[in-house]
């Protein structure tokens, strides 16, 4: 098999530019936080040719396509045993990890490149770094700070455990086939907060609320959650308030309401 044709359906996109793939997998672990890694899609190999020029990791990869899965069989013997058939979103990452840290690097389908993030979320306390390639418009969002219209609930429940760089920009003709928007390359490493110290199930209510009515002022916005006036940044919009003023509105959402019982 000497290559395998882009699938539609599974929103693949190969990078053909080796230079990038370079850049990518050397941006990964400069912090030598975790030298395991998973690759999440690596089609063809482009970007796993890189992660291998580096002894020092121990580089493993998951993929979706069985087409990819076999051509990786074929033409990256080092990888033997560390291909595993299986779609990252379904899969229990906890034997995989098992009990180890783990960063996770790729060049993501767009379709469900948010839903990864999420999945890493999860897995926080076990993947230190995350470095991949995501649409334009959804990186900034994601590595935006507060105060600007692109700031959103993606920053804020990232930003909340993963200190995010964005790193550079890539441009359409770089891939097979081409996508219709420009890309860009993120790089997220784990902060130290532990735990949010608040109700982290409210945490998200909160800021999904707030966000989902972002012209309104959080008072109007989180009209369904809160019946107490005295309560902070109540009077801002969502896009004025960091992760710290959310959790702190999430602690006071949290007293008010054990005071009301």
């Amino acid at each position: 098999m000497h290559k395998v044709d882009p699938k539609k359906r599974l929103g693949q996109h190969f990078l053909k530019d080796k230079s990038i793939c370079e850049r990518i997998a050397n941006l990964y672990g400069s912090q030598a936080i975790a030298p395991r890694v998973m690759e999440i899609g690596p089609g063809m190999g482009a970007l796993t040719e890189y992660l291998l020029k580096r002894p020092e990791l121990d580089v493993w990869c998951m993929e979706v396509d069985d087409d990819s899965v076999l051509y990786l069989d074929l033409h990256f013997p080092a990888l033997k045993g560390k291909v595993i058939f299986g779609d990252f979103l379904r899969e229990d990452l906890t034997p995989i990890i098992a009990g180890e840290k783990m960063g996770v690097i790729g060049n993501f389908p767009y379709n469900i490149s948010s839903q990864i993030l999420f999945k890493c979320l999860e897995y926080r306390n076990q993947i230190p770094e995350i470095v991949g390639m995501f649409q334009k418009e959804v990186a900034l969002r994601l590595a935006e700070k507060p105060g600007s219209k692109t700031y959103g609930i993606l920053s804020v429940l990232l930003q909340a455990f993963y200190d995010i760089e964005y790193c550079f920009t890539v441009d359409e003709h770089v891939f097979s086939p081409p996508p219709k928007v420009k890309s860009a390359v993120i790089r997220c490493v784990r902060n130290e907060r532990e735990t949010l110290g608040c109700d982290e199930k409210l945490f998200v209510q909160v800021v999904k609320t707030s966000f989902n009515q972002r012209r309104k002022t959080m008072r109007n916005a989180l009209k369904p959650i809160i019946h107490h006036a005295d309560l902070p940044f109540l009077d801002l919009r969502a896009e004025r308030l960091s992760v710290d003023d959310f959790i702190e509105l999430t602690k006071k959402i949290t007293e008010a309401k054990k005071t009301a019982e």
